[in-house]
């Protein structure tokens, strides 16, 4: 209805202006011909008609209207021609041209979608810390920004430069539009000098074709939009949604694209700066073919702001002399592989267009500064281990206790070509022997214990079906005869923990797997014994969730790496509440950390003062070492602290010389975990209620209530048998 309504309005007003031209017109044609008559024709006669009688004889005659003729005879060709010019040109200008507006005036977008309108704004993607790591837009970068907080210069600056009368005029300028009229029959480019609102009109409602007809619906639709909005209403909006060169569109995303700063913050003479922008963005940009154009443009608008009386001579001066430092024209993006993983993440909650156009604000987990260190690290020991034939390497390091992601190191060097932009952390791969945990918890979980006897002896597992046995070696070769659960994990003996798989079946290991935080596992048919040496890829993230239920004594916290969201309007649409669930019996957890934190357990294979040990603290760690060396993993945590850490190469090709579980990643993690709890007590992983400890093959061991009995408590004293050179990952 609004909409008729508008039409009507602006209708009538544009047949008053044709009615006034319509009477002066035709009254200046009437006395042209009434001139013309009277020097030309006779004098008009008058003439009287009769009336024969129909039915009756007798006649009645009637005085009837005198009918005036000017001439004698036929009335003339060129009268009739004149008479129907006339008609032609009053129907022209009274119903064909305001029919035909009408139908222009309906086929024109709306002038009130420009406050209804979706405009697509930037999110933006900050560390835990407020510091921006990234922002997402679909093409247009544009954050939206009220009036009060534009500077007064700015504002200032715009109107002098682009619009000085644009409080006083009705949305166009009547001398623009005739040289623009001119200059298109003269075949020459459109003219500038378009209004503020018609610039408005321009870059939301209407394509950039440069024709007469485009410009016609520019003056129309501005000056429908002034029936509608006020002038502080198309002020705000054109600060929002013009361009300002590249990506940036409106005055807040290109002070932060230019300086760095909200647009509150600018001076004058970066005002200057911003104002002379939008007449020409290409052409004024800092960063283009012209670099120094944009100066120019800045002295003709600060002349034009002193001619105003916006602006003193002297804060002309001022400004002009003051040297502007622009950002680097690209997008700064910190830690990207963390910023396109909180990207996709974004996306599968809220879909892409709320995303790149939403204007999210969002908090992420991530501490920027300890990620630049692990980084760094990585890097550093990478490149130190290039003689063992590995190229990359990947580092995450989480809270296990909330799910938060402090750091993430998808690759050593994001910008390498061959395989930097791949994100190793959420990458499936290999875990060698760093699944045996979860192994031994499944057992735990059907009766087993730390100190139950495992023989770890040649063995050939039947697969049935005609298949070839499957013959585990372990990683230094050798055979151990029987040792405990404790000394087989400690010390990642493979041939101990392939027959506790087997007793226990393969799907009891799956399906706890898959609880603890496993995605990559869907179906426990699929695999065999060798699972539990690592034959199944795995993410690093998923390993992360695993360990961290260890960590939480059980509890499986979900990896978040967001701590808030909020909307354009700043309203908060998601504060992180972890989510946790309790997939595993408190003292299963309590005793499979004993036993990763216990150096005396893994002396034997990997010996004193290794990369492992991180004096002053108890953490509790786990190697893990692919078929054919493949992959090298490193995963520890501490309550409160886990990091895991990957080497290899992401074409799959052998690393050579990872003599042990403790080179390749083990030293990165060191460094990790050093740095990281360098400033913190040690933290030790608190005994549950249902855990007990007893004397029992010559040390104190955990037991959980009601299997302390169960096994036989002697001393064993492993017996290594001789080398076995086939030997596998650890």
């Amino acid at each position: 209805m609004r909409l008729v309504v508008d039409l009507i309005v602006l209708l009538l007003w544009f047949l008053i202006k044709i009615g006034d031209f319509v009477l002066f017109a035709g009254e200046t044609l009437v006395k042209t011909l009434a001139k013309f008559e009277k020097n030309t024709f006779k004098k008009i006669r008058k003439i009287k008609i009769g009336f024969p009688s129909l039915k009756r004889k007798r006649r009645i005659k009637r005085t009837v209207p005198k009918v005036v003729s000017i001439f004698p005879g036929p009335v003339p060709h060129f009268v009739k021609f004149k008479y129907f010019m006339l008609g032609s040109f009053f129907s022209f200008v009274l119903i064909y041209i305001p029919l035909l507006f009408l139908i222009f005036l309906q086929n024109l977008p709306n002038p009130r979608i420009l406050a209804l309108r979706d405009i697509s704004q930037t999110t933006k993607i900050y560390d835990r810390n407020g510091i921006l790591l990234y922002q997402i837009y679909a093409n247009q970068n544009r954050t939206l920004v009220s009036l009060p907080l534009i500077p007064k210069d700015l504002i200032n600056a715009t109107i002098a430069i682009e619009d000085k009368d644009f409080y006083r005029n009705p949305g166009f300028d009547i001398a623009a539009i005739v040289r623009a009229a001119i200059g298109n029959i003269q075949g020459k480019p459109l003219q500038g000098g378009s209004t503020i609102t018609q610039q408005l009109i321009k870059s939301t409602l209407l394509t950039p074709e440069q024709s007469l007809s485009r410009k016609i619906k520019e003056v129309i639709l501005a000056f429908w939009s002034e029936r509608i909005f006020t002038k502080d209403q198309i002020l705000t909006m054109y600060f929002n949604q013009v361009s300002y060169g590249g990506t940036s569109w409106g005055v807040e995303a290109a002070s932060q694209t230019y300086f760095g700063k909200d647009v509150s913050e600018l001076d004058l003479a970066q005002s200057a700066f911003l104002a002379g922008l939008t007449k020409a963005p290409t052409t004024y940009y800092p960063y283009g073919d012209n670099p120094g154009l944009w100066k120019e443009r800045q002295k003709e608008v600060l002349r034009r702001m002193v001619d105003l009386g916006y602006i003193s001579k002297d804060e002309e001066q001022s400004a002009e002399s003051e040297e502007l430092t622009f950002l680097p024209p690209q997008s700064p993006i910190h830690s990207p592989h963390f910023v396109f993983y909180v990207k996709d993440y974004l996306i599968n909650k809220y879909g892409l267009a709320m995303v790149e156009k939403g204007g999210l604000s969002v908090t992420t987990s991530l501490d920027l500064k300890l990620q630049e260190n692990a980084e760094q690290i990585v890097r550093d020991e990478v490149d130190k281990d290039a003689v063992y034939n590995l190229t990359n390497g990947a580092a995450l390091i989480t809270n296990p206790k909330n799910g938060d992601i402090l750091a993430m190191v998808g690759s050593k060097d994001y910008e390498n070509p061959d395989f930097g932009k791949v994100n190793v952390t959420v990458s499936p791969r290999q875990p060698g022997s760093s699944v045996k945990p979860i192994t031994y918890a499944a057992a735990l979980s059907k009766g087993y214990t730390a100190a139950t006897i495992i023989p770890d002896t040649p063995t050939a597992f039947g697969q049935g079906n005609g298949i070839t046995p499957y013959v585990p070696v372990n990683y230094d070769g050798k055979f151990h005869g029987n040792v405990s659960l404790r000394v087989a994990l400690g010390n990642s003996i493979n041939i101990p923990a392939v027959k506790t798989l087997q007793n226990i079946g393969v799907p009891t290991m799956i399906n706890l797997a898959k609880n603890m935080g496993i995605t990559t596992w869907d179906n426990p048919g699929k695999y065999g014994l060798a699972v539990t040496l690592g034959a199944a890829e795995v993410k690093m993230t998923d390993m992360a969730e695993a360990y961290g239920t260890f960590a939480n004594l059980g509890e499986r916290v979900d990896l978040d790496p967001i701590l808030k969201i909020s909307d354009s309007q700043g309203n908060t649409i998601y504060e992180k509440k972890p989510i946790k669930s309790r997939v595993m019996d408190q003292g299963i957890a309590f005793i499979i950390s004993s036993i990763l934190s216990d150096e005396g357990a893994r002396v034997m294979e990997f010996g004193t003062n290794t990369p492992l040990t991180i004096p002053g603290h108890d953490v509790s760690v786990k190697t893990g070492t692919s078929d054919s060396f493949r992959d090298n993993w490193t995963i520890g945590y501490t309550p409160s602290i886990l990091t895991a850490v990957w080497v290899g190469n992401n074409d799959n090709q052998p690393m050579s010389g990872i003599a042990s579980g403790i080179t390749g990643a083990a030293p990165i993690w060191h460094n990790l975990m050093t740095m990281l709890l360098s400033k913190t007590g040690n933290q030790k992983i608190q005994k549950p209620d249902n855990v007990i400890q007893k004397q029992c093959l010559g040390r104190a061991e955990y037991f959980i209530k009601g299997t302390e009995n169960s096994v036989n408590c002697t001393p064993i004293v492993p017996s290594p048998s001789p080398d076995n050179k086939e030997a596998r990952a650890n």
